[in-house]
């Protein structure tokens, strides 16, 4: 799910669709209007999903896309090497959730523990800082 916000509405650290991927803004920098156009937005942001860096360039007055993801919890059934099988607490579905690399030697991640994770479109993303 998404909605249409003004470019000149978004804020660093929020989230906004990059070429079709969910991100997180990490630094916005506007130019000074020219004699016959309009300010231009330069967005840089990460990828909520696959981490990687994209940029979009749009007049400030343009709408985009800021994408509505749901931030839930779930504990934690098993874990398999870099791989934890997680129980929904809301609708009690279970899903299999990729243990980042950080968090794979800090024993946090264990059964019976509850742990929240990202929702977007049918992926998914533990967030533990």
């Amino acid at each position: 799910m998404k909605e249409l916000t003004e470019v000149r509405i978004l804020k660093e650290g929020k989230y906004v669709v990059i070429d079709e991927e969910p991100c997180t803004i990490m630094s916005i920098t506007t130019s000074k209007p020219g004699k016959h156009g309009a300010a231009k937005a330069r967005i840089e942001g990460m990828g909520v999903f696959d981490s990687q860096k994209r940029t979009a360039v749009q007049p400030v007055t343009a709408k985009m896309y800021v994408p509505i993801i749901e931030r839930r919890s779930g504990q934690v059934l098993s874990v398999m090497d870099d791989t934890a099988q997680v129980m929904d607490l809301e609708d009690y579905s279970t899903i299999e959730l990729k243990i980042p690399e950080e968090l794979q030697e800090t024993g946090r991640i264990e059964p019976g523990k509850e742990i929240p994770f990202l929702h977007y479109e049918g992926k998914y993303r533990i967030d533990i800082k």
